[in-house]
């Protein structure tokens, strides 16, 4: 029994140790060491300051806490990721018998390019977008700011799944 154990410890950091497996599902290749991230600019101009920010760090925290990359600059990095924020647009989309919303939507768009160094087949560009419903009597500045989380948080995660995970 004890051999039994030993053996699976064993095969547990010879897998992890040679980046053949993550439990996060990234795939990333033995070479690759770091990563870098420009800052995320915005193109939108009625989006709140720490957009750009937000967006920013929930990617780099993604990126940090589920691969053993290290973030360097971007001249010497082996991937690299740069972005740019192309919507922060709330709408109405439930209309009333009296013509007024009963239900907003933010989205936010997220354009995304990314390059491996190492395998150019691996590099992308696209844009990524979500939203978030609130109900239109709902004072929008007090909700603002949970839903630029919650909604770059997911683009963090698109953005790391597309990059890693090759999907």
């Amino acid at each position: 029994m004890k051999t039994h154990k030993i053996v699976c410890i064993f095969f547990y950091l010879t897998i992890i140790s040679c980046n053949i497996y993550s439990f996060s599902g990234a795939s990333i290749s033995e070479e690759i060491k770091s990563f870098s991230l420009n800052n995320i600019d915005s193109q939108i101009s009625n989006s709140p300051s720490s957009l750009s920010q937000i967006t920013k760090d929930n990617l780099q925290d993604l990126i940090l806490n589920q691969t053993n990359l290290n973030l360097l600059e971007e001249s010497i990095a082996d991937l690299n990721f740069s972005a740019i924020i192309t919507k922060y647009e709330i709408k109405p989309i439930a209309i009333n018998s009296n013509e007024t919303a009963a239900k907003n939507r933010l989205t936010i768009n997220l354009k995304v390019d990314f390059i491996n160094t190492k395998d150019e087949n691996l590099n992308y560009k696209t844009t990524f977008s979500r939203y978030r419903d609130f109900e239109s009597a709902t004072n929008f500045a007090e909700i603002e700011l949970d839903l630029i989380n919650e909604i770059t948080k997911e683009l963090a995660e698109d953005t790391f799944n597309k990059a890693f995970v090759n999907w």
